[in-house]
């Protein structure tokens, strides 16, 4: 399978329809292999697109012209990953109809150098084995990287392309509990690249596989279980939509909606009849207020719980008249028992990056103090967590390990579209990394519940008013990634750039 593109010029002033043509083909290759993310997993597509890149690292007849098929092809990849930010753009159009067509090609335009970058330095290596073990060493290190835009943006990381449904992605994801997300991004560009290096190195991908596979068997086989015992939870899903949430008829709907599904849970959980703490959870925005400020609201809650404790993401406010994204801890009588603030921010959704002269947000949140561990009667020792906060490997624990995460999130802004399920990946994923069950409570989906190899225990789908009771199982024992974070990776592709050169330095 070849590409010429020799014959590609790229003039100061107007471009050739020929190369016209040439950009296009990029941006359609970068969608394509964009299908290899979740929730489609189509992964022939992300081998394919890499072919594409690397055959242009050969074919190029200069650096700018590699550089504008891999920003292209960047581009194209992120936009149609991320299409599904239209969804939330849609929900405020009457605000923001001027950002309806450029919401996920702007963020690819933010994201597409950090392909460009990769291909454009793997080029200093011989073509062959050194040039493709580079390139994924590059590309995983520069995904790594996106934690460094404004508060940071590491959606769909190529690792998450292992997620796969089932009792196959369980198996294939279980060495990120030693090289943790980035580490499977790095294994699969190298097996994407090395798949068209010939015979004999499909044959040693298959050897590989293999190995992974046993390795992920054997893992989910044999978990090493800590002795704790954690609560029963029920994760709470109104179905509320966000136009309602911010009407005050709709928002008094939601609440009386989330108080019979609170008394409805509560019921199931004690037919359990399990002896341990039981807590309910509300998704972030469940109370449509300031909890904090309504008193009343909280011993309504505290009735329809019938004794339990509580986890309910709602707005607050301080003295200064800032507004946080937040948790709050109730008691069986409602008092507040601790607050958690969301503390990563959504850039351009949450809060907006000061550089920019012009107010583009009607109004914008306030940070919290970092992430935390609650230790508390009922609910145990549990990291709470909002939304956005869950994406970022390698930071979802405070300083003290919790023996499970919470993590309230309202994905009704995103429609049922990719969103949803890509934010549903990286709890799947994080439930790995750390060892820690993890429950999701989302407003409108997708509710769900994983164990600490990242295998689901249940769900709720999307667009469902529902409950979701269980008692959630132990922690396992902590993983190396849990223990040393994103070291390993890094570690990893360091190890993979110094292979590169020796196999360079062989072949000249």
């Amino acid at each position: 399978m070849t590409f010429r593109l020799r014959n590609a010029s790229f003039p100061s002033s107007r471009l050739p329809f020929s190369t016209w043509k040439m950009i296009l083909a990029d941006l359609a290759v970068g969608a394509l292999a964009s299908l290899a993310l979740p929730p489609l997993y189509c992964l022939p597509a992300l081998a394919l697109g890499l072919l594409y890149l690397y055959r242009c690292t050969q074919d190029a007849a200069s650096i700018r012209q590699l550089a504008l098929h891999a920003f292209f092809f960047g581009l194209g990849y992120h936009t149609a990953a991320l299409s599904w930010l239209t969804n939330a753009i849609l929900t405020r159009a009457h605000d923001f109809w001027w950002a309806v067509p450029i919401a996920a090609p702007g963020c690819a335009l933010i994201l597409a150098p950090f392909i460009m970058v990769p291909v454009l330095l793997c080029r200093l290596m011989p073509e062959g084995a050194s040039r493709m073990v580079m390139l994924a060493a590059l590309w995983t290190l520069a995904d790594m990287a996106r934690v460094f835009i404004f508060t940071g943006f590491p959606w769909n990381p190529t690792g998450s392309v292992f997620e796969l449904p089932g009792l196959l992605g369980d198996i294939l994801i279980q060495p990120a509990a030693v090289i943790g997300v980035d580490g499977l991004t790095l294994v699969a560009v190298l097996c994407g690249l090395l798949v068209w290096h010939g015979r004999k190195a499909r044959l040693g991908l298959i050897g590989a596989v293999c190995i992974w596979c046993a390795w992920g068997a054997y893992s989910l086989t044999h978990p090493r279980l800590s002795s704790v015992r954690n609560p029963v939870v029920a994760l709470l899903q109104g179905n509320v939509r966000e136009r309602d949430i911010l009407s005050r008829d709709g928002a008094m709907q939601a609440f009386r909606l989330y108080l019979r599904l609170t008394n409805e849970a509560i019921a199931k959980a004690r037919d359990l009849n399990e002896d341990r703490g039981l807590v309910y959870l509300w998704p972030e925005s469940g109370f449509p207020g300031l909890l904090d400020e309504d008193e009343p609201a909280r011993r309504m809650i505290a009735q329809a719980a019938d004794g339990a404790w509580g986890m309910i993401g709602s707005d607050r406010r301080d003295a200064d008249n800032r507004f946080y994204n937040s948790i709050f801890a109730l008691d069986e009588s409602g008092q507040i028992r601790a607050v958690y603030d969301k503390s990563t921010l959504v850039p351009f959704g949450e809060y907006q990056p000061r550089f920019i002269p012009f107010n583009l947000l009607p109004g914008q949140l306030t940070p919290g103090n970092g992430l935390a561990t609650w230790s508390l009667p009922a609910l145990g020792a549990v990291g709470p967590l909002v939304c956005y906060e869950i994406i970022f490997s390698g930071h979802v624990t405070g300083a003290k390990r919790p023996d499970w995460l919470a993590n309230v999130t309202n994905d009704a802004w995103f429609g049922n579209s990719a969103g949803p399920r890509q934010h549903l990946a990286t709890v799947r994923i994080r439930a790995v990394e750390e060892g820690l069950p993890v429950v999701q409570s989302a407003n409108m989906g997708i509710t769900a519940a994983f164990n600490g190899a990242g295998h689901e225990i249940a769900r709720l789908p999307w667009g469902t008013a529902d409950s979701l009771v269980l008692a959630l199982p132990s922690p396992h024992q902590p993983t190396i990634f849990s223990s040393y974070g994103r070291i390993v990776p890094v570690s990893l592709c360091v190890l993979c750039m110094l292979l590169a050169v020796f196999l360079g330095y062989r072949r000249r």
